[in-house]
């Protein structure tokens, strides 16, 4: 019986093998503990948006009228919200005043005499929404709520230009529309040149050419602004008249009154 021979390798195997200081043992597993599953309701149901949600979804004529139902609801919250929100600039102003006198234009029936009642009782609603919104933002940049008469008349001029656009109706019994319209404004001027009077005697007018652009006012509306020259004219300044230019021509009418009031109304705007 023939017995083999161990190998040196075999022997130094089986030592390591045997060793304590042999190849270290493997490292035993972690195992990571499973998560746990959510229990998930076996039933679903509805549910109302949350605010956040809720509010993305709205326009901004949507929340506008959120709102304003919610204040009227609730003075109190009504007065916070006058109190937080930021001072309407006369842009924005403006470009509402814009957004009215465009769904004006756009109830004109097409065709036929602009000046005519059908076309009046066709935009009437239009016409008096308009109207209504000069009437309520023309304070808000009147002294003495503003204090910066350049603000204040940046927005006449401006607003002044809506009036004149105002539509010019056959109908005696509807041509009120448009003489309220010019009394209110003109009145406003008129607040606006007394109190900048009472700062360097009016000079700001004079120097900002607001003499001139009302004398122009004035003459587009036929003389109908007549209150707000007239509190021009009051300043009591009138630089040399001597020279004979036109703006001294223009001045010396403004002062005397006659700026406008030979000139004939014409019809201004789309109508």
């Amino acid at each position: 019986m023939s017995v083999r021979k161990r190998k040196a390798d075999d022997d130094g195997l089986d030592q390591n093998m045997l060793s304590p200081h042999g190849s270290p043992a493997p490292a035993p597993r972690t195992i990571a503990p499973r998560p746990s599953k959510k229990i998930r309701s076996n039933e679903i149901s509805g549910r109302p948006l949350a605010l956040p949600r809720l509010l993305e979804t709205l326009d901004a004529q949507s929340l506008r009228s959120v709102l304003q139902q919610i204040c009227e609801r609730h003075p109190d919250i009504g007065t916070e919200v006058v109190a937080s929100a930021p001072r309407p600039s006369v842009a924005a102003a403006l470009d509402v005043l814009a957004q009215y006198q465009d769904k004006l234009r756009k109830a004109f029936p097409f065709g036929g005499n602009p000046g005519s009642d059908y076309a009046y009782n066709r935009v009437r609603q239009s016409l008096v929404e308009l109207i209504n919104a000069l009437t309520d933002y023309t304070p808000h940049y009147l002294p003495p709520n503003e204090h910066q008469t350049s603000t204040s008349l940046t927005f006449l001029d401006s607003a002044t230009k809506f009036v004149h656009e105002l539509p010019e109706w056959d109908s005696q019994s509807h041509k009120y529309h448009k003489d309220n319209a010019y009394d209110e404004i003109s009145r406003a001027w008129a607040l606006v040149i007394t109190e900048a009077s009472k700062k360097g005697g009016g000079f700001q007018l004079h120097s900002g050419g607001w003499d001139q652009m009302l004398a122009k006012h004035n003459e587009q509306s036929g003389g109908r602004m007549q209150t707000a020259v007239n509190a021009l004219a009051g300043l009591g300044w009138g630089g040399n008249t001597s020279m004979g230019g036109p703006t001294d021509s223009i001045r010396n009418q403004l002062f005397s009154g006659t700026y406008g009031t030979t000139n004939q109304s014409v019809r201004v705007g789309l109508w």
